[in-house]
């Protein structure tokens, strides 16, 4: 039997109770928690103190009542008893955990899968920067969270579609070109000056030569700006995908923003906007009347110049993510816009959706902290720590499980020195040593003999508490899964691995597991196998890798 379906068969046997006490009508839901106290149960539910007041009797007699017409019979309670001032505290027989390990066994990597998401096709935008330099620190975090929030959501049962908005159509990448252009002169030892807002990031230099490399000399007396801005932000864009996949990033959508224009979209968005109502003009510009849909003011879409704002190629951008049929929009955008979601979210409405369809997570700021104090250039290059310095100094499982271990919405700071640590003071390590471990006992299992392709259905040695506890986590496993993918909250997900984890070392110091008597052996194998499994699914849908020796 499975933990949820026995919490079920409790919960019923609670309101087969109240029926016959007639206390029914009354219509309290029966809530099991999980006491603090060991002492006070493996479950406690405070449904009397809540009959109290409409049955106007005291709670620990209304306890009592109930606990002496509870049936413990076929449903695994050894022991309920009354706890002042009228709490149930139930005491199970932990033997149906053991069916646990066949559930994990039978499904493998499938174990935990839900269908809570069934029926949703969601969009997840994130990273979306600029093509005009390497991706830094707080990019980083964004791609680590967007990541993880897709895998965790695909186990749940969603369609995901992982998009990046390439800003390519904007002022940036006119001052991109500009910048090329200039260094490409300046490789040739020609006059050169980079713009004011121009670019100074050595993959500039990189592109530059490039050009050099493929074309030579042509572009000196032919300066062909279309040509080097598209050479430019492809370029560019390949260094991102390349970084990112490293990362272990991979987006199905490369969406461009240039797009809209040369499709006409932003124009037909604005034009929409204006047919419906839902703009007036005043001072030369076009204004939105966002603050009809709870924005603090009216934004501008049409400068009084004529150009557009920041805003109106989003609006548009929105709009066609809308027409593509996804039932749910997740952007994860930079803690500096937290006052842009108001806004975004009125547009929505305007342009034919409902603001709920729009969820924004905000990503704060990450410090990078080495030998205590905070990190702000890169040693190697003097230059904003990128993306791939933190990869080739540091590693991927390191960063990804950091970055996934905290809320999106909180500051944090990434320990360079304990990220590099070989002991159990980092977390990474402790959880990936928790699968070397493991291994280890294989390995150890196969030097006596023993065939690990034949594990025993049932289980009649397993008595350890600690082995309980641990099947007890196990049996969440799912739970964890969808409350961490309806939250949009990996870092609860890497909060039950490091558990997991824990459990299992603390059962490795108080358990042998490998005897001379096979049964015994061959069903820790089992409960072994199945940790294994939870613990390689849980790290795979944060990104970090579980080597099979440290």
């Amino acid at each position: 039997m499975k933990l949820n379906e026995l919490l079920e068969k409790i919960k019923n046997e609670f309101n087969n109770v109240l029926n016959e006490l007639e206390y029914n009508e009354h219509q309290v839901e029966v809530v099991l928690e999980t006491p603090k106290d060991k002492v006070n149960g493996d479950y406690s539910t405070n449904l009397a103190m809540r009959l109290a007041k409409p049955l106007r009797k005291n709670p620990f007699v209304i306890a009592e009542e109930v606990v002496n017409k509870f049936n413990k019979d076929s449903i695994f309670v050894t022991k309920i008893e009354v706890a002042r001032p009228g709490f149930i505290n139930l005491y199970l027989d932990k033997s149906f955990l053991l069916d646990t390990i066949n559930d994990v066994l039978n499904n493998d990597s499938d174990y935990g899968n839900s269908s809570i998401g069934e029926n949703d096709h969601v969009n997840i935008e994130f990273v979306s920067v600029n093509p005009t330099g390497a991706l830094h620190i707080g990019h980083a975090r964004g791609a680590a969270a967007g990541d993880s929030m897709s895998r965790i959501m695909k186990k749940a049962g969603y369609e995901v579609t992982k998009e990046y908005y390439v800003n390519d159509g904007g002022n940036q990448i006119h001052n991109l070109t500009l910048t090329v252009i200039e260094r490409y002169k300046e490789l040739y030892g020609m006059p050169f000056a980079i713009p004011e807002d121009g670019y100074h990031g050595p993959e500039i230099i990189g592109i530059a030569q490039k050009i050099i490399d493929e074309f030579g000399d042509k572009f000196l007396t032919n300066e062909d700006f279309e040509f080097i801005k598209e050479y430019s932000v492809n370029a560019l864009l390949d260094i991102l995908k390349a970084d990112l996949h490293e990362f272990r990033v991979d987006f199905d959508v490369w969406f461009s923003e240039k797009s809209l224009y040369e499709k006409g979209e932003v124009k037909k968005t604005v034009d929409f906007l204006k047919e419906n109502d839902f703009t007036y003009e005043e001072d030369g510009a076009l204004w939105l009347k966002t603050s009809n849909y709870n924005d603090e003011k009216d934004r501008v879409i049409v400068k009084s110049d004529g150009l557009y704002t920041y805003l109106t190629p989003d609006v548009a951008y929105h709009k066609n993510k809308l027409s593509r049929g996804y039932t749910k929009l997740i952007d994860i955008l930079g803690g500096d816009h937290h006052g842009y979601i108001d806004r975004l979210k009125a547009a929505i409405e305007m342009v034919g959706g409902k603001s709920d369809l729009l969820d924004v997570e905000i990503l704060q700021m990450v410090k990078v902290i080495q030998d205590g104090v905070e990190v702000k250039m890169s040693k190697r290059s003097g230059k904003a720590i990128t993306l791939k310095d933190l990869i080739d100094d540091v590693g991927v499982d390191p960063i990804r499980y950091f970055f996934a271990a905290r809320s999106l919405n909180t500051h944090m700071d990434l320990d360079l020195d304990l990220a590099l640590k070989q002991t159990n003071e980092n977390p990474v390590y402790y959880v990936q040593y928790a699968n070397a471990r493991i291994n280890s006992l294989f390995n150890q299992a196969i030097s006596k003999g023993y065939d690990l392709s034949n594990l025993p259905t049932s289980f009649t040695t397993i008595k350890n508490d600690k082995a309980f506890d641990l099947l007890s986590h196990i049996a969440n496993y799912q739970s964890i899964i969808e409350t961490s993918a309806l939250q949009r909250t990996p870092h609860k997900l890497t909060n039950y691995i490091y558990n997991l984890a824990t459990m299992f070392h603390s059962l490795y110091n108080d358990e042998v597991f490998i005897k001379d008597d096979e049964t015994y052996t061959l069903e820790r194998i089992a409960l072994l196998k199945a940790i294994k499994i939870v613990l390689l699914n849980g790290l795979q849908l944060i990104g970090v890798s579980a080597p099979e020796k440290m």
